[in-house]
Formats: structure tokens, C-alpha cells, sequence
């Protein structure tokens, strides 16, 4: 149990205790919000139920919070509880306590940092998922990024994580790029009557896959007729697009359990069994020759067509047998799907009909990524696929590397707007956060690396002899990590982890400028080996939070 929830059940239990006692009315508890508060003169840990309960009990909060404190113990790993206005209870740990957890943090290693949170649950994260018709570019990264690090985060914190993309490979877009990758290919041969799709893509990575078709197929698509050539060079290129996707994502660091493909879901009969589930519900209408979905039966304000009238599928018809698939078919506990910000609109039909298809739409949630810009200098650069204006992943990776991409990428809510500053994220100085922060995690290894070479056995170093200001305030950083991972989970706030390891980082920084940890004196052996206990600990969970992060931890910068 993390300390935060053994504080819960303390509170839990000295609430239990008063309402005995007849000191407080009995009444539903409200749920216990532990919190570290950000002044350190109100203690490591601090609650504010006293002032949720104050209106049912009637009663003064700070005389709440005076008779919860009384009926805590002082046991454990605690060393104080107090009361601050206008209704707190305030605890301070033993700084034995704090102490011990470096050793602790060395006995877990990697793992530190896990938790049981999950409980196994099956949960899908789906998250990139744009249409294979050209290259991930930077709009596309931010999600991608962000998936990523929820998907381990959550599997550190016990949930049992399938990531996945869905394939878009059906529909109109794909017919386009299909025409597209045709015409290219007939150019590229000397064959100018082919008519480019006027909703094609225009993109010269379109011309230079042509090209590339025309030099491996010579003329076998041409000699077709057309319409079974732009197929089979369309199947073609759409497996080569989802190769490209899948290695440009694999630059930085994002990869999946599953590649889901939409035309799967005709030809296997899951649209069909949707369709008729929605039906039987009583939740179709036949209006103007189309099939609709009846949103406004569950509160929307309007109907969403689910089939043309030309008796072609809407993509919202595509995203209903979609759901049904990871609902239904393949038992999903729950499901999380990251969206750019174009399908903002699309959420809340997509909530209700979840719930017409019998499932409790809470166990759906939609985070929508806002879009990125990209900052050079004063110069604000723009994307667009189908224009062709684009700035690929790839092309970003190769100029900033990418675990500058991720750390960015990270590092605002996914509801915020963000600006990608080139610039800072190629510093190698202090000012730019990737750097700091790695520069932290190198510090420490040559400090341990050179205590090798000195042949130091820290091991059995005496962590009681950690008293320092900036040795406490270190340790006090490092065992956030497992609640850290226990809130981002529930919460799906990846974007605290980079703020985190900023501050981790920080706090070793503070350290090594105030504690001299390898000395050549045989005296102070004693306290060189508790350091080097610190640091080993304090690299273990940098390098745990890195990783979270999808980044690289190197032991030399």
C-alpha cells in the first residue's frame, strides 16, 4: 500500500472512530483526497476533509480536523499530525522512514515505481490511428507520444494494456489516395492522361512513391484496366504506408500490440452484428433513404447518419462496429482512445452510442490532442497532408532527436495547445529541460562510476547517516514516484511525468552542490557509502522516470 493511502485509511478510520463516539453526525464519507501540499512547513502529507464534511456535520472545520488529528496514531511511518486553518490535517514522516526508502529503492531496482492500481483490469489504449495516406507528421507525433506513455504507465501501475492503432483503410480518403498513388505512378511512366483525384494528395512524397512503382512494377498496373490497376497498386501502397507509419513511430519510441484494420469489420461481420444491435434497440430510423443513428433518444441534440443513401457507410458507422469489436467481441474493461483535435465533435455520439449498445459509457474515454505548432526563431511552421506542406515525424526526430520529441511532446495537458520550440530542444545547456534533466542521470552514473574504479563496496552503506537538508528533500522526491504512477493512471495526466523529472532532477542537482559524496579521506568512508547508496537510489528512479517517458537515461554527456 502506498503511504498516501495508509494516511486515507487512517483518516478513514479516525472518521469511523469520531462518528462512534458521537463526536461527528453519521454520515457518507466523501471520498479521502490525500495531497502532498506545495509548502514544506505543511508537512509531507495533508487532507482537507475536514472541510467537505462540514456543512453535513455542521460544524466548524478546524473543529473536525482537531478531533480527526486526536484520534490518529502516531505509529509507523508517521511522526506528527496537525491541524492548519481553515480546516487541514497535516502529517510529517519519520525521517527514519525516509531514510530506510533509499535502501528500499535499491532492493526493488527497476521496478520501483510499480503499482497494483489496475488490478489487471483489460484496458485498450488506441491512439495515433490517422489514415495510412501519408507520413506521421507532427500533429500526428503529439498523440502518439502521449499514448505511448500512458500505455506504460499504466502497465506499471497494474493494468493489463493492449496499445493499438486503427487502421482507416476503407472509405473515401483511401479511394482518394489510391487514385492518387496511380496517377503518380502513370507520370512517372510518361503517361499524362491519368486525372488526378481532385480531393487527391499532392504531397511529393506521393511523386516519389510513384516513381519509386514505376522503377519496381515497370508497366504491370498500366496494362490493367484501370480500375483493377488503381486497386492492386492501391493494396500495394497501402502496405507500404503502414510500413513507413510503423518505422517513422518506431524512431520515437512508440510501437503497438495490435494494428486493427477497418475493412476487417465488413468482412468479418462485426459492422453487420452492430447494425443489428442498434436496431433490436430500437435506436435506427430510416429517413430520406438513409439509415440514422437516433442520438436525440439518448439526449444529443441531433441524429448522426450511420448509412448514405448511396448505401455507403459513414466513418461514425465504422467507429460504432469499431466499439462493439472492443467492447463486446473482445471484453475490453475499459477502453481510452486519443483523437486529434478535428474529432472533438465526435465525442459525444460516440458516448451515447455506447451506451445503446448496452455498455456503460464510463468505460469509454476520449482524450482529444490539440494541435502543435512548430517554432523556429519567430517562425511559426504549419502542416497539411493533403497539400503536401509537410513536416514529418521523421524530419523532426532527425533534427532534435527523439527524446527531446518526447519530452516536449509530454510536457503540456493534452487538452493544451503547445508550441514546439526547435531551438531550445536542440541546447545542450541547462536551459533545455531534455538536457537537465539526462545531464542528471550521467552525473550520477560517474559519481558511481568513479567510485568503482576507487573499489568502493557501498553496499553496506548506513542510510541513517542521511540527515542533510538536501539528502531528506531528495529522498522525499523520489518515493513520489509510486504515487505518481498510482495518480497519473487514474487520471490519464501523462504530461506530470517531465514536470517530475524536472524536479527530481533538481533536487539531485541541490544535493551534489551541498553533500561531497566520494572522499579520499578513510573517516568519512561512512558517509561516502550512505551517499552512494543515495545516488544509486536517486538513479534508479530517474532512470525508471525516464523510461516511463520513453527516453533514453545515458550514463555519459
Amino acid at each position: 500500500m502506498l503511504i498516501r493511502e495508509e494516511i486515507a485509511a487512517l483518516l478513514t478510520t479516525a472518521v469511523e472512530e469520531a462518528q462512534r463516539q458521537e463526536l461527528l453526525p453519521a454520515a457518507a464519507l466523501p471520498p479521502i483526497l490525500v495531497e502532498r501540499p506545495q509548502n514544506p512547513e505543511h508537512g509531507d502529507f495533508a487532507c482537507s476533509l475536514p472541510l467537505r464534511l462540514a456543512r453535513a456535520a455542521r460544524l466548524n472545520p478546524m473543529e473536525i480536523a482537531e478531533q480527526l488529528a486526536s484520534l490518529i496514531p502516531v505509529a509507523g511511518a508517521i511522526k506528527r499530525v496537525w491541524t492548519a486553518p481553515p480546516g487541514f490535517v497535516n502529517f510529517e514522516l519519520k525521517q527514519d522512514w525516509l531514510q530506510a526508502q533509499a535502501t528500499a529503492i535499491n532492493e526493488v531496482g527497476d521496478s520501483y515505481g510499480n503499482t497494483q492500481t489496475g488490478l489487471g483490469q483489460n484496458v485498450q489504449v488506441e491512439f495515433v490511428s490517422v489514415n495510412p495516406t501519408g507520413p506521421i507528421h507532427v500533429g500526428h507525433a503529439r498523440g502518439a507520444v502521449l499514448g505511448s506513455a500512458l500505455a506504460d504507465v499504466m502497465a506499471a501501475a497494474g493494468y493489463n494494456v493492449t496499445r493499438e492503432y486503427y487502421v482507416n483503410d476503407a472509405g473515401s480518403q483511401m479511394q482518394a489516395f489510391y487514385g492518387s498513388l496511380y496517377a503518380r505512378y502513370a507520370e512517372a511512366l510518361g503517361k499524362s492522361d491519368v486525372e488526378f483525384p481532385e480531393n487527391g494528395y499532392r504531397g511529393e512524397y506521393m511523386v516519389e512513391m510513384g516513381q519509386e512503382f514505376a522503377t519496381e512494377f515497370g508497366n504491370k498496373f498500366l496494362d490493367m484496366p484501370q480500375e483493377q490497376g488503381v486497386a492492386e497498386i492501391g493494396a500495394v501502397g497501402l502496405d507500404r504506408m503502414l510500413v513507413a507509419i510503423g518505422e517513422d513511430l518506431a524512431r520515437v519510441g512508440v510501437s503497438f500490440d495490435v494494428w486493427f484494420s477497418e475493412r476487417d469489420l465488413f468482412s468479418q461481420g462485426q459492422y453487420d452484428k452492430a447494425m443489428g444491435l442498434l436496431e433490436e434497440q430500437g435506436y435506427t430510423a430510416h429517413r430520406d433513404g438513409a439509415k440514422w443513428f437516433t442520438s436525440t433518444a439518448l439526449g444529443e441534440e441531433k441524429d448522426n447518419v450511420l448509412v448514405r443513401s448511396t448505401g455507403q457507410p459513414t466513418y461514425f458507422a465504422s467507429d460504432v462496429a469499431y466499439h462493439f469489436n472492443k467492447f463486446v467481441e473482445r471484453g475490453f474493461d475499459r477502453v481510452i482512445n486519443i483523437w486529434g483535435a478535428d474529432h472533438q465533435g465526435h465525442v459525444p455520439r460516440m458516448k451515447a452510442v455506447i451506451g445503446a449498445l448496452g455498455v456503460d459509457p464510463e468505460r469509454l474515454t476520449i482524450l482529444i490532442a490539440q494541435l502543435v505548432a512548430l517554432r523556429r526563431g519567430g517562425e511559426v511552421m504549419r502542416v497539411s497532408k493533403r497539400t503536401g506542406e509537410l513536416i514529418t515525424l521523421k524530419e523532426l526526430v532527425d533534427e532534435v532527436g527523439a527524446d527531446a520529441c518526447r519530452y516536449f511532446f509530454l510536457a503540456r495537458a493534452a487538452e493544451s495547445q503547445m508550441e514546439f520550440d526547435l531551438e531550445l530542444a536542440k541546447k545542450e545547456s541547462t536551459d533545455n529541460p531534455v538536457y537537465y534533466v539526462q545531464y542528471a542521470h550521467a552525473r550520477i552514473s560517474s559519481i558511481l562510476k568513479l567510485a568503482r574504479e576507487r573499489d568502493i563496496d557501498w553496499s553496506d552503506g548506513d542510510v541513517s547517516l542521511l540527515t542533510h537538508e538536501a539528502e531528506l528533500a531528495l529522498i522525499r522526491k523520489m518515493v513520489v514516484l509510486p504515487e505518481l504512477v498510482d495518480t497519473i493512471a487514474k487520471n490519464l495526466t501523462p504530461h506530470v511525468l517531465p514536470h517530475y523529472a524536472t524536479e527530481l532532477a533538481t533536487a539531485f542537482h541541490w544535493f551534489y552542490d551541498h553533500c561531497r559524496v566520494v572522499s579520499s579521506n578513510v573517516e568519512d568512508m561512512p558517509m561516502t557509502k550512505a551517499r552512494l547508496q543515495l545516488c544509486q537510489a536517486s538513479k534508479t528512479v530517474l532512470a525508471r522516470t525516464l523510461t516511463l517517458m520513453g527516453m533514453s537515461a545515458p550514463e555519459q554527456m
